[in-house]
């Protein structure tokens, strides 16, 4: 993707898909998630300002649960959107426990988007 390229999925959204951050739109957000695509390069700050005061933020899961009470309830409305129907899962594969290695290259390789699962 391209510094003047949006995905299309993200059109009228707060947010934008970051493989560039000047992917964004003015007044937009920019996520950085995961890291298995290392770590991100250094940039100078005001730049964010030269683009239309962008906002970008790295979310960490530790700072959004406080607590295991917390965590609970949260992992319990997951849950039951997933069991509901309004939250959809999709899974890439299904190893079995023994498939593990394999499991294991494909990560590492990018070979896999969704969901993996080991089944004993």
């Amino acid at each position: 993707m391209t510094a003047s390229a949006k995905p299309p999925s993200t059109k009228g959204s707060t947010f934008c898909v970051l493989a560039d951050i000047w992917c964004c739109s003015a007044a937009r957000a920019g996520v950085l998630f995961g890291g298995a695509s290392g770590p991100v390069a250094p940039f100078d700050p005001l730049k964010l300002t030269q683009k239309g005061s962008l906002f970008l933020t790295r979310p960490s899961l530790a700072n959004y649960i406080v607590g295991r009470d917390e965590l609970e309830m949260r992992a319990t409305d997951v849950l039951g959107m997933i069991a509901s129907g309004k939250l959809k899962l999709r899974i890439e594969h299904i190893y079995k426990l023994a498939e593990a290695q394999q499991a294991h290259r494909d990560l590492e390789g990018r070979k896999t988007t969704g969901k993996l699962l080991l089944i004993p």
